[in-house]
């Protein structure tokens, strides 16, 4: 999505920034796990078509991607490459219509789960879809083994809607209401959105 090319978002585990195509080689090698293709239900793609997927990224406006960097990781090196560790995105039905959108989160790197760095990306997603792109609704679809998935957006106020038994998937919805928004601006505390056109890229 155009609108997010230079947005960086800065909370206090994690920075979100554009997905790039110098990310590209190391968010192929994620894609090549078996257990990462199951849980976001992504099938394996060729370097080659990795690359055109993030050029076709990054021009539709029906979608909108962040790649997750661990800030003491990156404040440490100066590396985007080195601090990546996940990414989250949000799908729209058109590009005129925002209103709802479909949300996605993936820490890819072993070493950074269970630190809470998917929770709080998730919500510097959504603080950034309401204040900037109007999102009103949040639906999200995880595979029914996906545990930590299922906690994390269910202690984000996400609510079960359906559980489909043919594909294994569970659909959770989240209204936005302004209580819920300052309930995760609260739980964020200190973050930044900031346009880094004028340093780019981010190092």
């Amino acid at each position: 999505m155009l609108i997010n090319k230079f947005t960086v978002i800065k909370g206090r585990k994690v920075l979100l920034v554009p997905y790039r195509e110098e990310h590209v080689v190391k968010y192929h090698k994620w894609m090549k796990s078996e257990e990462l293709q199951r849980l976001t239900a992504s099938e394996p793609l060729t370097l080659e078509e990795e690359y055109e997927m993030q050029k076709s990224w990054q021009k539709d406006n029906n979608k909108c991607a962040f790649i997750i960097l661990d800030k003491e990781r990156y404040e440490m090196s100066g590396s985007e490459i080195d601090a990546m560790i996940g990414d989250t995105n949000l799908f729209f039905a058109t590009p005129e219509d925002r209103l709802c959108a479909e949300a996605e989160i993936m820490i890819a790197e072993p070493w950074a789960r269970g630190r809470r760095c998917g929770w709080e990306g998730m919500l510097l997603m959504i603080v950034y879809a309401v204040t900037y792109l109007d999102v009103k609704q949040f639906v999200v679809k995880i595979s029914c083994d996906n545990l930590p998935s299922i906690s994390l957006f269910q202690s984000i106020g996400f609510i079960e809607m359906n559980r489909s038994t043919v594909f294994q998937e569970i659909t959770f919805s989240k209204l936005v209401d302004e209580s819920w928004i300052d309930w995760i601006r609260n739980s964020l505390g200190k973050f930044d959105i900031e346009d880094s056109s004028a340093n780019f890229p981010l190092d």
